[in-house]
């Protein structure tokens, strides 16, 4: 069994799926999800029960973590359970992590699609949402499926109230949108419209502003954002914050004449970088 610490919001979740699911599939063997972080006191929910996972959750055997308490954790070590534990060494690809036996237990971000890139077939197919879409949103993906539909997504949240975050990823200013609008229709036209998620709808509502018709979507709670994923996915094209989250909205859309538009700085922090994070037909604006 190839195991992975879940932890952080759906986008990171789902990266950290796809990195031990591609690696089991290489070795054919299960997948073991530790999601023990995740209780009714968590910051984030755990959001991958709605996706077409092949996976186990909290299977028996996990490690111990430091936070169980140092007597667990030592002796853990001792017998030598803590030597499966890769560690993401760096932000990028690290070709060693595609490669390790049987009982690897990972323990990072792996923001790559590299990681996976050999099945993403299995791994569409596995993001698959199991959920039935509600009836608002059915009438919305009628709306999307009815015109040259492009996702917009603006990440704000703990981005901007948390200033650890903010200064670390920052957030995409309102003129990158603007031209990444102006590049899309310069290519298909005024009639484009934009449907525009945040976990700010409010703010986004109040401040873009793009000479073509805006959608503003605001009707799914957090607890269900895996709906605004389904729905973005379904848009023709993608224009992303710097966002595991919008990433994956445009990653799920497997047309391959789509056109995704990613900011060219995906850390304000000039000492991050994952020179990785975009797949190589992705553009930058």
């Amino acid at each position: 069994m190839i195991y992975t610490r879940i932890r952080g919001g759906l986008g990171n979740q789902l990266f950290q799926y796809c990195i031990a699911r591609a690696l089991a599939d290489r070795l054919g063997v299960d997948v073991g999800l530790d999601i023990r972080e995740y209780n009714e006191n968590s910051a984030f929910e755990m959001g991958l029960y709605r996706f077409n996972l092949r996976a186990k959750y909290n299977p028996e055997g996990l490690i111990k973590h430091k936070k169980d308490g140092k007597l667990s954790y030592v002796w853990d070590i001792v017998r030598g359970n803590q030597k499966h534990v890769y560690q993401e060494p760096h932000l990028g690809f690290d070709s060693a992590a595609i490669s390790k036996p049987d009982g690897t237990y990972f323990k990072g971000y792996w923001q790559t699609e590299k990681y996976f890139k050999d099945c993403v077939e299995k791994i569409a197919k596995d993001l698959e949402i199991v959920d039935a879409a509600s009836d608002q949103n059915i009438a919305v993906l009628k709306k999307i499926d009815g015109c040259t539909a492009v996702s917009l997504h603006i990440r704000r949240g703990d981005y901007v109230s948390n200033a650890g975050y903010n200064a670390a990823h920052g957030t995409c200013d309102l003129a990158y949108y603007t031209r990444a609008v102006a590049h899309l229709v310069e290519r298909f036209g005024n009639d484009i419209v934009v449907f525009a998620f945040s976990d700010d709808p409010q703010w986004v509502s109040e401040n873009l502003k793009l000479p073509v018709d805006v959608q503003y979507m605001g009707h799914n709670s957090s607890q269900k954002n895996y709906e605004d994923l389904r729905l973005m996915s379904r848009c023709k094209h993608h224009i992303i914050a710097n966002s595991s989250f919008s990433w994956w909205g445009a990653w799920l859309n497997q047309d391959p004449n789509k056109v995704v538009i990613a900011p060219q700085t995906w850390f304000a922090d000039p000492k991050m970088n994952n020179p990785d994070i975009l797949p190589s037909d992705w553009m930058t604006i």
